[in-house]
């Protein structure tokens, strides 16, 4: 998980790679273009061609119709038969067409247009002497088409009539040859130019792509060092956070054993002053109550003091280091605080403790009390709860401990909150001896509970004797339980009690 604390770049991109995009698309359209432009071209070439083939085709077809008229009319006048006189009539109904079609392909060419007209002009004054003799011979016989043919020069007429032909035919090659080197020169121009553009645009190609590839190279740089930083930033935030709950452990530590150490100076070094001035105190009271009745009720209302002091001294002891913890074990620590936390708050507090929890270590036994003395001041301090039950039991593996109440409940956002010293340190406390804390709703989400488990040593797990950190605190003659440390009483066994809201339903 990568984090940064720099805005997000929105940038776009650089001047000279939007200038180089568009010099690109601009290359590519003119290339478009001009293939456009060479593909008109291509196509006006080929109708050129087509039109020339055209014509020599008809100026070839109307010279043979002509040549098959004067055959076909020879054929006739040998024979007599009305057969030869097809290609006459052929050539006389198609002639107007073939000449109108030429007229329409030649329009753009005024010299062939005149050269169309003059091979116009031969050949229908060409069919005009052949109806006419054909007339002759059918009224006057073959005298008078001897006659004809003398006057007339038949032989004349068909050579300008294919001189013509040719003449059409050679200007049509001519054109032709002109248009397809004006084609060429400017098929290899634009082939130069494709080129060229093409070219360009490869250049262009390359040299956006060289830049794209150098941004990407440098951004995959740039994210690489990023991600190692962050890296670095995350590993040494988790470094630190490690640190610092070691920190927040060892403090707990130090602090209980220092709370320890203080509680047993207290219990001994002013214990045993106390005890000192309160035997003074008798006997001083002793001997002066016969002769000196009001300095003994002065020593008496010393004494009520010493007798407050001693009491004071002893709740500071146990808020320092309780001494039921101790001597009596953690189940019996536990119900003591439970009932006095009710007695002082008016609350009804119930302790309910399953199987046997006094095996646990001092540090075990330390941590479970803390929790529960650490559950029971917030209740008392936020909750406004009318009950509170606290369920401490030993379950395979460690101790299990369950704080619920019938209050107002803990937003979920108040345990995450960074002051919130109370709930950190039952979570420390916790975590210090490998085990686990979490803060939640209660039942059908009517107060708050707090549930944590604390693993148990080995040998708590075995049954045998857990060894103790510190030694137990010794009791002196005005502590209300002299003696030695003494057994613990049997482990207190009561069944869980479901508790009855306001209306009457469980929570």
């Amino acid at each position: 998980m990568y984090f940064s604390t720099e805005p997000a770049v929105t940038t776009g991109l650089p001047f000279y790679k939007t200038v180089l995009c568009l010099t690109c698309v601009l290359i590519l359209i003119i290339n478009g273009v001009s293939l456009f432009h060479n593909l008109g071209q291509l196509k006006g070439a080929n109708e050129i061609q087509g039109q020339t083939a055209k014509v020599i085709d008809k100026v070839q077809y109307v010279n043979v119709l002509i040549m098959d008229a004067e055959s076909s009319l020879r054929g006739y006048f040998l024979s007599g038969s009305e057969v030869y006189l097809g290609p006459l009539r052929t050539a006389s109904s198609e002639i107007d067409a073939q000449f109108a079609e030429l007229d329409r392909l030649l329009a753009e060419t005024p010299s062939q247009r005149r050269s169309l007209a003059q091979l116009h002009t031969l050949v229908y004054r060409k069919l005009d002497t052949m109806n006419q003799v054909l007339d002759v011979y059918r009224q006057g016989g073959l005298d008078d088409i001897v006659k004809i043919a003398g006057s007339s020069d038949s032989k004349s007429d068909m050579d300008e009539i294919r001189l013509q032909v040719v003449i059409l035919v050679q200007e049509q090659n001519e054109l032709l040859a002109v248009r397809s080197a004006t084609f060429a020169r400017e098929y290899r121009n634009a082939v130069f130019l494709g080129i060229s553009i093409n070219a360009m645009a490869i250049l262009v190609l390359a040299l956006f792509y060289r830049l794209i590839r150098r941004s990407y190279f440098a951004r995959a740089t740039t994210q690489r060092a990023l991600e190692s930083a962050n890296d670095n930033l995350e590993s040494m935030v988790v470094l630190r956070t490690e640190q610092l709950s070691v920190l927040s452990r060892h403090l707990i530590s130090v602090s209980e054993e220092e709370k320890a150490r203080l509680a047993r100076e207290l219990h001994d070094e002013l214990g045993a002053n106390l005890t000192s001035i309160n035997i003074d105190l008798n006997a001083v009271a002793d001997t002066v109550r016969a002769g000196a009745p009001e300095l003994a009720l002065m020593l008496d209302r010393a004494r009520a003091t010493l007798v407050e002091t001693v009491e004071l001294k002893r709740r500071i002891v146990d808020n320092l280091r309780p001494s039921l913890l101790d001597h009596l074990g953690l189940a019996a620590a536990v119900q003591s605080y439970c009932e006095e936390f009710g007695r002082v708050t008016k609350l009804d507090c119930e302790a309910l403790i399953d199987g046997d929890i006094d095996v646990a270590s001092p540090m075990h036994a330390i941590a479970v009390f803390r929790i529960v003395q650490e559950s029971l001041n917030n209740i008392a301090k936020y909750a406004r709860a009318r009950h509170v039950i606290v369920h401490l039991g030993r379950e395979a593996g460690g101790l299990a401990l369950e704080v619920s109440d019938d209050g107002v409940g803990i937003d979920a956002d108040a345990v995450a909150k960074p002051k919130s010293h109370g709930l950190l340190g039952m979570r420390e406390r916790a975590l210090l001896l490998g085990g686990s804390l979490r803060v939640k709703r209660g039942v059908n989400n009517v107060g708050t509970c707090v549930e944590a488990f604390i693993p148990l040593s080995r040998v708590a797990d075995s049954g045998e004797a857990a060894p103790h950190v510190a030694a137990p605190l010794p009791f002196s003659g005005l502590h209300p339980s002299e003696g030695d440390r003494t057994q613990s009483l049997r482990p207190y066994s009561i069944r869980r009690r479901t508790l009855r809201g306001p209306g009457g339903q469980s929570r």
